[in-house]
């Protein structure tokens, strides 16, 4: 009875990994705010980003796509290439220092990164005065998979990923 209660013992302590992330959805809906480090720029690439405590859905745009015109249809933006999508989780909360201090900050450090394998952005504009134009940025069909390449997460609750303004 002992041998037996010792193999079950061991089979449950060697069973058993927390080191795992496993990673169902991808929802930032609840998070509102786009941030930046600086302005946002048509005439060069843009690193915007939203904050979900310890996760991040970072999202870097070309040069040219964001444009001070109003837009009569979507501007699109393939995913990868010329745009990238990048989804971070971090050993604890993360705040736009991470991105945008000139040091890079040593804490937190990522658990994992996930590159968008498919999808589209789309950008649309409009004017908000003679000189501000708003830009409400989605995605489509974002797809991420992991570094194995064994789970494909594809989730449309982030299809809103907000507004940015600029200027002339």
């Amino acid at each position: 009875m002992k041998k037996f209660l010792f193999l079950v013992l061991t089979v449950l302590i060697f069973s058993c990994d927390d080191g795992d992330l496993q990673i169902e959805t991808v929802n930032f809906d609840s998070i509102t705010t786009v941030q930046s480090c600086g302005d946002v720029s048509v005439s060069s690439a843009n690193l915007l980003f939203k904050i979900n405590g310890d996760e991040a859905l970072i999202l870097e745009l070309p040069s040219g796509l964001l444009k001070n015109e109003v837009t009569t249809t979507d501007i699109e933006s393939a995913v990868p290439g010329s745009t990238t999508v990048i989804y971070r989780i971090f050993s604890d909360n993360v705040t736009s220092a991470y991105f945008c201090d000139e040091l890079p900050v040593l804490t937190p450090s990522v658990m994992e990164e996930i590159d968008a394998q498919a999808g589209t952005v789309f950008v649309t504009t409009v004017a908000t005065d003679s000189v501000t134009f708003e830009h409400t940025i989605r995605l489509s069909e974002i797809s991420f998979v992991n570094e194995n390449g064994d789970t494909r997460i594809t989730d449309l609750q982030i299809n809103e990923f907000g507004t940015v303004t600029t200027s002339l």
